[in-house]
This record gives structure tokens, sequence and C-alpha cells, in this order.
């Protein structure tokens, strides 16, 4: 199996708890005894989703067919997974209350929204960094304020004022970080999903407050494709393809999924995640010439080989020095980034880890 085969397999199991005619396809995968175990654990690790996909697999009976020292290594993984996911579950309450106690009302975002709105059959199933949280912009330093009264302190940050979130806090008794955020895209794209565009269709679940599904959906595209630059990357991310479909799964009724300024995006994800998983049957989009070309080369990347590597290559220098270019051009008028870079060229301890000594 090669890295592209493998990803497909691992897609295709991620969906056989409600896909029959994939339950199908699995099975008689595993029973011709061909699959490289290996690199199935490579790539599930390496995209994020190796406890789901343990799930999965345990969910159907499927367990059988594998070999017994990697059953005991998954399940082992995804007890501990779970036993974090129930800290960062009790963690996220201790904030909702605290913040709630003082008028604020956090949206709790991303992989931490997706445990408190129950989107998994196991909690287990999604491995979660930081607790991301949106609130309005008037609220977000006073939502950081009201936090580190709580034992959160924050390390040393390269974040801008005008970035999307706070710096990271963190609590030495706390398992994950806290990221307060402004806005939800990257600031070239901000103004088009944004606080106001998301808070009359709020939901409520449990007393925590969620972006609804629909805006859920979008936001788990744009994460990857804007915000990560994996629309310019032509990536793939097994695990937001997975948050996608549940997602999708979650919808109760059929939902047309456009975006006047961000369709481009909004459209290559949609068909991309579709295309690695499953399309869920009530999301509605249209599909264009353009991410038509986008699913073309993102599954050609997955071929490893001269072309692809420098393809990749390219498109990460190009991320980098676009990013550098900025920074430097707002340093002649933004105080805080010439502080960044007066702080690094002054620096000698910068130098020697730029140049390994």
């Amino acid at each position: 199996m090669n890295y592209k085969d493998t990803l497909f397999f691992i897609g295709k199991c991620l969906t056989i708890t409600h896909e029959e005619h994939n339950c199908v396809l699995v099975e008689k995968e595993l029973k011709k005894g061909n699959i490289d175990w290996d690199s199935v654990v490579k790539v599930s690790t390496s995209h994020y989703v190796f406890p789901a996909l343990y799930c999965n697999l345990k969910h159907a009976d499927f367990l059988h067919y594998l070999p017994n020292d990697l059953v005991e290594y998954m399940k082992h993984i995804t007890d501990l997974n779970r036993e974090r996911n129930q800290q960062i579950i009790e963690q996220a309450k201790e904030i909702n209350e605290l913040l709630l106690s003082h008028n604020i009302t956090p949206i709790f975002l991303k992989g931490t929204g997706n445990l408190l709105c129950g989107l998994y059959k196991d909690i287990a199933e999604r491995m979660v960094g930081d607790i991301d949280f949106l609130a309005d912009k008037n609220e977000a330093q006073i939502c950081y304020d009201v936090i580190k009264t709580s034992g959160y302190t924050k390390k040393i940050s390269d974040l801008f004022d005008d970035h999307r979130h706070l710096p990271r806090i963190t609590h030495p008794n706390k398992i994950a970080a806290i990221e307060i955020h402004k806005e939800i895209l990257r600031e070239e794209k901000s103004i088009f999903f944004n606080y106001q565009s998301v808070e009359n269709s709020l939901i409520k679940v449990n007393n925590y407050t969620l972006l609804s599904y629909k805006d859920q959906i979008k936001l788990t595209v744009y994460s990857k494709l804007i915000n990560d630059y994996q629309f310019i990357k032509k990536g793939i991310n097994l695990r937001a393809a997975y948050d996608f479909y549940l997602q999708g799964n979650r919808l109760e009724k059929k939902e047309i999924f456009t975006d006047k300024e961000l369709s481009k995006e909004l459209n290559a994800g949609i068909s991309l995640y579709s295309t690695i998983l499953e399309k869920p049957k009530k999301i509605e989009f249209t599909t264009t010439k353009l991410s038509e070309k986008f699913i073309h080369e993102a599954i050609k990347n997955l071929n490893i080989n001269y072309k692809t590597q420098l393809f990749k290559k390219l498109t990460n220098s190009y991320i980098f020095f676009y990013q550098r270019i900025k920074i430097l051009l707002r340093a002649f008028y933004k105080k805080d980034y010439l502080l960044f870079i007066t702080s690094r060229i002054t620096n000698i301890n910068w130098y020697k880890r730029k140049l390994g000594i």
C-alpha cells in the first residue's frame, strides 16, 4: 500500500459506522490480509485520527482482523486520549462557568466545541490540542484578564496585536492551553466569517454556546483551507474530513452551502472531504471547475515523487516569505511588529538557534 492507498483506506474506515457499503468494502479488504498496518499507523497518526480509526473498527467488530499487538496499542492510545478529553471537558466547563459569572459568553470552537456538543460516539475519537473559544472583540481582553485570575499565565509569544487570537495561556495544573479568539479567520479573510456573522445562529448545548452545525462545517473547512493555507498547499487533512462528515450528518435538514466571498475555499473543501470520506446526504453545494481542479491536484500530491515534493517545498517557501515580508512592511507603521523585529536582531540566542550553535 502506498501513501495514497493507505489514506483512502483509512478514510473508508472512518465511515464504516454510518455507511454500510463502505463497511462491506473495508471488511473485504481486511479479509484479504494485505493491509500494510505499519503504513496505516503512520498515516492515521500523522493525521490525528488514530483513535477514531480504532473506535470505528471496534464498533464494526473488525478488530479480530488486526494483529493482536496492534489492537492492544490502539486501545492504549485511545484510552489515554479519552482520559485527556475528559479532562479537557472539565476544564472547558470551569472556563465556561467562570466567564458566565462575569456576564461573558464564550463560543467554543473546533475540537473542544465538537466534544461539548457530543459529536462523537466516543469522546476518545477526537485528538484535541488547545481549548479554543470565540469572544466579541470588545470582550476578548476582559476574558483574558478574568481567566488569568484563576492561575493561568502567558508564555513568551510571537503573536501580534492583530492576530486572530490572543497569546495562549496555560495553567500548571490543567492539561490544555487556552486560545481566546477575536477573529475566526486570518486577517485578510476575517471580515467574511466572524463573530458578527455567526452570532445570530448560535446554539446552546448543556449550557455551552456553540456555532450552529452549518457554521461548524464552514469553520472546519476554512480552518484548514484558509488558516492553514491548505487551499494553496493543496493539502488533505483526515481529521478535518472526519469532523466535516460527522457535522454534516448532524444537520436536521438539507442545507445549501454557498459563500459569495469564500466560495472557492468552501466548494474546494466540501468537494475534497466528500471525496476522501463520504458526502453527508444533507449537504448540498455546487461543484465548480476550480473545485474539481483542486481535488485533482490535492489527490495528485498524495503520490510521493520529485514533482510533488518540489511543489510542497515551493509552496511552503512562498508562504514563509509572504509572512516575513508582511512583517517587515508592517514594522514601518505598527509598533508591535517593529518590536518583534528588533527583539530578533538584537537577541544573540536567536542567531545561535538559527545557526544551530
